[in-house]
């Protein structure tokens, strides 16, 4: 999908198109998802566990959001609910403000005369001319958006509940059938045995 050149060429936006590979539009959500809620929250990229972000799906947005908020599994402040929605809630914990941003699927729905231009195109049925128009009328449609800034792409709503608890460090010890090392924690007790979540399910 067409995405403007003032967002790609972002200095900002570069960094999360090389961490993640390629530019595309599931990025480049989280890309306007992880400005607007630092923006709101007056907060910048997390050194260490200050911010945390909970996302609800594992697609390309996520890769945008930790290169810009700082938030990431090795930190333990970046946390995945396997919900499969296109919703993100950035919380600080020094101020105890939390919001919750739900991607506006409206926005992207595209208008009568250029769904029967795409049709055309689709169909090989699409003169030059067609193609010529789809291209602009689709292209300055997509930029007006991206112009209009990154609130009209999401609903905003400060949230409140528990934040998860900082990452903690456990010791590791030997599973008793496989004898792989496992966090402590994650160890399960199965009569005088302590076993590894893999084993357990054997």
């Amino acid at each position: 999908m067409y995405i403007p050149a003032f967002i790609t060429e972002a200095e900002d936006y570069r960094r999360c198109a090389r961490f993640h590979g390629h530019t595309c539009m599931g990025l480049t959500i989280g890309y306007l998802a992880a400005k607007l809620a630092l923006e709101r929250l007056g907060v910048s990229r997390a050194d260490d566990e200050e911010l945390v972000v909970i996302v609800e799906n594992d697609a390309c947005c996520c890769d945008a959001i930790q290169v810009l908020t700082g938030c990431t599994f090795g930190k333990g402040n970046f946390v995945f609910r396997d919900i499969g929605k296109m919703a993100f809630t950035f919380a600080h914990r020094d101020s105890g403000k939390s919001l919750r941003l739900v991607f506006n699927n409206a926005i992207l729905a595209v208008p009568e005369a250029e769904r029967r231009l795409a049709d055309l195109i689709r169909d090989g049925k699409a003169s030059a001319e067609d193609m010529r128009t789809y291209e602009s009328v689709s292209e300055k449609r997509i930029d007006d958006l991206f112009a209009a800034g990154p609130e009209v792409f999401f609903s905003v709503e400060e949230v409140s509940g528990p934040l998860p608890p900082k990452a903690s460090i456990a010791p590791s010890m030997s599973c008793s059938q496989c004898g792989e090392l496992v966090m402590q924690t994650k160890l399960v007790q199965d009569g005088e045995r302590m076993l590894c979540l893999d084993c357990t399910a054997q």
